[in-house]
């Protein structure tokens, strides 16, 4: 049998039982969005520094330049830090602005967990893409309000959601 010049390498997340991975995307849907997409740089990169606790590893990633779709890939601790950093500031008043106003553009996640189990959601997004270009989408309400009912994550948040359902209807 031949030898290999491959470094194949693994890794040990023994220490990370509850590791949780999440990618995030914006997506422009019209020429406004552009300049929505481009201050949202600045801010992602200074949230990121201010180094968030539970936040392992921040990673941009560009999904497509036409249209553009861009964002990040986040491993988290636990999901009660991800939850948390989301349900506060800065992050909170991002969210709370976006879903008055999308600023044209639409913004996705879809988060997986190492224990198993998988959630996403896509708001103003158009076109399938992720889980969405395969399995049934349906609306985000009730029990497929928030990531943590739609993933299956018991108990209760530690921090109050930023705009409730009722607020959206």
């Amino acid at each position: 049998m031949a030898k290999t010049n491959v470094r194949r390498q693994t890794v040990d997340l023994s220490a990370y039982p509850d590791l949780v991975v999440i990618y995030l995307g914006m997506r422009v849907n019209k020429l406004r969005g552009v300049g929505t997409l481009l201050k949202f740089g600045p801010r992602i990169s200074a949230a990121v520094a201010a180094r968030p606790d539970g936040l392992l590893l921040h990673e941009p990633i560009y999904y497509s330049f036409f249209p553009p779709n861009v964002g990040m890939r986040q491993y988290w601790r636990d999901f009660p830090s991800l939850e948390t950093w989301a349900r506060s500031l800065p992050h909170q008043e991002w969210w709370a602005g976006f879903v008055r106003d999308s600023g044209g553009t639409g913004f996705w996640h879809e988060t997986y967990f190492k224990r198993g189990g998988m959630e996403a959601i896509y708001d103003d997004i158009f076109v399938p893409l992720g889980l969405s270009a395969f399995a049934n989408a349906t609306a985000a309400k009730g029990a497929m309000f928030s990531a943590r009912k739609r993933a299956g994550v018991e108990g209760a948040a530690l921090v109050e959601p930023v705009v409730g359902e009722s607020e959206l209807d």
